[in-house]
């Protein structure tokens, strides 16, 4: 019998089935797509992806959590 190993660890792994993976796969799609035209924008930097947004109203908005160094973020809201 023919197999493969599915290696990606986070997104499917509590999927049950191919179908629920394809929907989740879907979902996170929609969401990277929402996200886009927000004004949301991907860049690598030492090898990893890093979600950004120039606006940090938007940012917060969306829930997430700023990781920039806390000078960085200090500096950021100075500038306001």
């Amino acid at each position: 019998m023919s197999y493969f190993t599915w290696k990606e660890n986070g997104l499917t792994s509590d999927c049950e089935s191919l179908q629920a993976m394809a929907s989740r796969f879907e979902e996170s799609a929609n969401l990277m797509r929402r996200m886009a035209k927000e004004g949301f924008t991907m860049r690598r930097q030492n090898n990893i992806q890093l979600i950004t947004h120039n606006n940090a109203k938007i940012f917060d908005e969306w829930g997430f959590i700023n990781e920039e160094p806390p000078y960085r973020q200090l500096a950021l809201t100075l500038e306001k």
